[in-house]
């Protein structure tokens, strides 16, 4: 599955969650998704809480998080070793 068919599994409902991006129009933010990623869940977990939910949703998650973020510069959190 490409890129853009992955991505047109996020939707925004202006009624749902104050139109932040959610799966396939449910109940479900992506930003709850990702949040679940990275405390450590595994996509397997996450699919038993919502067992409607797809792999392929979970990858649109990571899709959608990466077109956000590839153009953004993160600078690294420099540490004085002086102090």
């Amino acid at each position: 599955m490409g890129k853009n068919e992955l991505l047109r599994r996020i939707t925004v409902n202006p009624d749902i969650f104050g139109g932040k991006p959610i799966i396939r129009g449910r109940r479900l933010a992506v930003e709850h998704v990702l949040g679940m990623l990275a405390a450590g869940d595994t996509p397997e977990t996450i699919r038993s809480g919502y067992p409607w939910l797809e792999m392929e949703d979970i990858q649109a998650c990571l899709v959608y998080a990466c077109c956000l973020v590839q153009h953004e510069r993160v600078e690294p959190f420099i540490l004085d070793q002086a102090a």
